[in-house]
């Protein structure tokens, strides 16, 4: 294999996170559910949809700048919540915060992000996005949203496709949770992490679950947490009562049928995305991208629709936005990058992800974000 002289592509970056991540931690991030078909449908399905070239068009002005939830950024796209990224990078979350902002796009904290949100807003000045998952102990989920608050955020992401954790079976073939000999052989060849991140990166505990989460330092506290936390009782009314504590902006992610994202717009929320959690719950679903359409004829004209899932370059983007996208989001791409690189490796992912987009709609022919439409994408 060529040995590469620089990381510039997502792809470029995962293979250097592989290399400097303990396998239970890479494959943590890697992996999808069972069989993983629909992970690996969220990226075929995006190369069996090609973009039509148009020249002879004046492109010497092309902005790809737009506005996400009622911000302006400068490229229709966001970081999705990963959950524990301080566990690949030291302090990952403020990593992927700080170079988000200073590639002006949103960052969204996961509610099992490592560093919680007041770190977070220590080191930014921008607002970010605040992902949640339901708890149990709704007191619980009030006093999460008023540091939320406190702490910045305007944008809320709730997760709902997380009622029961999906099966990844590469997590128990790591024996990732089991601890002991198997995961510290897996530490030890890993020197540069286990220094890094192991032994400088601590406290490893879940930043914005301190009131509930007591044993969150070993990956087996944290399983349990997840199994005794969750709330697998959630339907649309808790949606609606979340809507009525929350007064800042709402998105729902994880729909991939209309009639969720209608009852998600029935509830108050502002938008959903479009997502099958990156292929790592119900195995065998169909990949986002190619559920997108058929949500935005449903409620794109009232909503906000973003997806996420399978997206690895600004070309991708390119086609999500002209299906009807409003922006993606991405999350295996930029954990990766800051595993790999840390927070400078993240802001070239991001400048690269940029030029894509620019480069793309001046050879499509078009100038601005909202002139790219479904007639712009053929089948392959």
């Amino acid at each position: 294999m060529t040995k590469r002289l620089a990381s510039v592509t997502a792809e470029d970056y995962r293979l250097l996170a592989e290399k400097r991540l303990p396998t239970f931690l890479y494959d943590y991030i890697a992996g999808g559910a069972n069989d993983e078909m629909t992970m690996a449908a969220n990226i075929a399905d995006f190369r069996k949809l090609c973009l039509k070239q148009q020249v002879m068009r004046d492109v010497s002005d092309v902005d790809i700048s737009t506005v996400l939830s009622g911000k302006a950024c400068r490229m229709p796209l966001a970081l999705a919540p990963v959950g524990m990224a301080g566990m690949m990078a030291r302090r990952g979350e403020v990593q992927a915060a700080r170079g988000a902002e200073k590639a002006g796009v949103p960052f969204t904290c996961s509610t099992v992000g490592i560093c919680s949100v007041e770190e977070i807003k220590a080191a930014t000045n921008s607002p970010f996005w605040f992902q949640l998952y339901m708890l149990r102990n709704r007191d619980v989920v009030l006093s999460i949203l008023e540091r939320a608050k406190a702490a910045g955020c305007e944008t809320l992401v709730f997760t709902v496709d997380l009622a029961v954790p999906g099966m990844r079976h590469r997590d128990r073939r790591n024996a990732m949770g089991a601890g002991g000999l198997a995961i510290l052989s897996q530490i030890v060849a890993r020197p540069r992490w286990a220094v890094d991140v192991g032994l400088r990166g601590q406290p490893h505990s879940l930043g914005n679950l301190t009131e509930v989460a007591t044993d969150t330092s070993s990956l087996n506290g944290y399983k349990n947490f997840v199994e005794e936390q969750f709330d697998a009782t959630v339907s649309w009314k808790d949606i609606a009562w979340l809507r009525s504590v929350w007064s800042g902006k709402l998105i729902i992610k994880g729909v991939l049928q209309e009639d969720d994202a209608r009852e998600a717009m029935d509830a108050g929320a502002d938008g959903v995305v479009v997502s099958n959690h990156g292929g790592r719950q119900l195995d065998s679903v169909a990949s986002s991208i190619s559920k997108l359409p058929a949500v935005v004829s449903a409620v794109g004209d009232q909503m906000e629709v973003y997806m996420d899932g399978g997206v690895r370059s600004g070309i991708d983007v390119v086609k999500a936005i002209a299906l009807g996208a409003r922006g993606v989001l991405i999350g295996r791409p930029w954990i990766w990058t800051v595993a790999a690189k840390k927070e400078a490796g993240l802001i070239d992912l991001l400048n690269t992800f940029q030029q894509e987009i620019s480069v793309a709609m001046a050879l499509m022919g078009v100038n601005k974000i909202d002139q790219l439409h479904g007639g712009m994408i053929e089948r392959c």
